[in-house]
């Protein structure tokens, strides 16, 4: 199994959160416990808690690592050409993921629970509205250079989210092995009729 990259392997909040994933990964959100997670760690349920009060408390903390883990992915991307600044986050967004199946499981599960619990909630929705921030600046750098069209951005983002979010549900929910490339076959699609200029 795939594990998240590595840090500071030396700082037992990264280690928690490397614990979690695995944790989460093998057991899913259901079955999650500090106790199964602290096997992860190697260490006793107390020192777990010692950082976190409370399961819920500690997810938390892991969808926000995700959402920074996934922030400095997208910084390292050098490119300025808004089309393949633009390619290369939707491929982050939808064949990165393929090998972290038991992840978007996880997530997924999560997910489920964001209308119950706030703090979940509000990470889900952060992460959301930060990552189609980050399509709407390409894009509307794109327009301005004449390589996209002069089209809402905000309206575009929210589409190419659809197909993200809709194929990530349908790789988890009906364990459709295409879903992901068929998702970013159709965001090529979209992109290509929707945004790309004429003379692009």
């Amino acid at each position: 199994m795939a594990d998240l990259p590595d840090r500071d392997s030396s700082d037992p909040d990264e280690e928690i959160m490397h614990a979690t994933y695995r944790a989460l990964c093998e057991h899913g959100y259901a079955d999650l416990t500090i106790k199964r997670i602290a096997a992860e760690y190697g260490k006793s349920t107390a020192a777990v808690h010692y950082h976190y009060d409370t399961k819920d408390d500690l997810l938390a903390a892991f969808l926000d690592y995700i959402l920074d883990q996934f922030v400095d992915t997208i910084h390292e991307v050098e490119t300025t050409d808004p089309e393949q600044r633009l390619n290369l986050l939707l491929d982050k967004l939808l064949l990165d993921v393929a090998d972290h199946q038991e992840l978007l499981v996880a997530i997924l599960e999560m997910r489920s629970q964001a209308p119950y619990k706030a703090e979940f909630a509000e990470r889900f929705r952060e992460n959301d509205e930060y990552v189609r921030y980050m399509i709407r600046t390409v894009i509307d750098h794109g327009s301005s250079e004449g390589v996209f069209r002069d089209v809402d951005a905000e309206h575009a983002a929210r589409a190419l989210m659809t197909i993200v979010d809709g194929a990530r549900t349908r790789a988890v929910v009906l364990d459709e092995e295409t879903a992901l490339e068929t998702a970013r076959r159709t965001a090529e699609e979209y992109v290509t009729a929707v945004l790309l200029a004429d003379d692009a």
